[in-house]
């Protein structure tokens, strides 16, 4: 199968990178605006060459990932290019199929990725446009299988996607960095800190992910009467954590809205 990439941001090129190593018969064109970034992901990449212009990667491929912004969309998908026969995979967050479909009349498949895609640990979510097939489903499934798991959602939930799991790294990465200060408050090392918020985040999820088990019954297995662990739910509750998480999904869900 021959794979055109449209954007070298890292999740474009994390995408990529995952696709031609779980698959070494894909070949791939890249093309970015930036000709230096396509050059320097085509280099670290086999089977991955440079595009001259937006023309050449639509017309040497078959599937067509495009990682750009919303706002940048206008650009790429130029409606002069032939996309007739042509499976478009869109990152972009916010943008409907039907506007992508307007934009080129092709095949059209939306995704929302995350960062952890970059080391094989994503969480994607895939919606199918008007004129998507199956097949293009069993497609999608198995290119994005190769950076993480995948889900198939409804497209009116897309951008609920985008403030859980899209967004939600950053969440994460805000609550190891909270975790890891107070540890260094309460007298640890900050080294030693870090490596604990860290491990213990990572544990948790794989906890909840390998037990089956509801987050809720895990918590209640860890929390004595009395002890320690209450006393800090108690202070989470206090300070309004929970709410908090609930709000940042709800306003980058919003946001995705907006950028649509």
């Amino acid at each position: 199968m021959k794979l055109g990439l449209i954007g070298c941001g890292k999740m474009g090129a994390a995408l990529l990178n995952g696709i031609l190593k779980a698959d070494p018969t894909i070949s791939a064109t890249i093309y970015n605006r930036t000709e230096a970034k396509a050059t320097a992901l085509a280099s670290s990449l086999e089977n991955a060459s440079v595009a001259p212009d937006l023309a050449t990667v639509v017309k040497e491929s078959e599937v067509i990932i495009v990682s750009v912004k919303p706002y940048d969309l206008g650009a790429a998908l130029s409606s002069e290019l032939d996309w007739s026969g042509k499976l478009l995979i869109s990152v972009a967050a916010g943008v409907t199929s039907e506007s992508l479909l307007q934009m080129t009349q092709a095949r059209v498949l939306r995704v929302m990725p995350n960062t952890p895609s970059l080391i094989g640990q994503g969480a994607s979510a895939y919606c199918l446009g008007a004129l998507a097939t199956e097949e293009d489903a069993v497609m999608a499934e198995r290119l994005l299988q190769s950076v993480g798991q995948v889900v198939r959602v409804e497209e009116k939930l897309m951008d609920a996607v985008t403030g859980v799991s899209g967004s939600g790294p950053a969440y994460v990465y805000t609550m190891i960095e909270a975790m890891s200060d107070a540890g260094v408050k309460m007298g640890l090392p900050r080294t030693v800190a870090l490596q604990l918020a860290t491990q213990t985040l990572k544990g948790a999820a794989m906890m909840v992910e390998e037990s089956g088990l509801h987050p809720g019954e895990l918590k209640d297995q860890v929390t004595s009467p009395g002890g320690t662990t209450i006393a800090g739910i108690a202070a989470l509750e206090e300070h309004g954590v929970r709410n908090a998480l609930i709000k940042a999904v709800e306003a980058a869900t919003i946001r995705s809205a907006e950028l649509g």
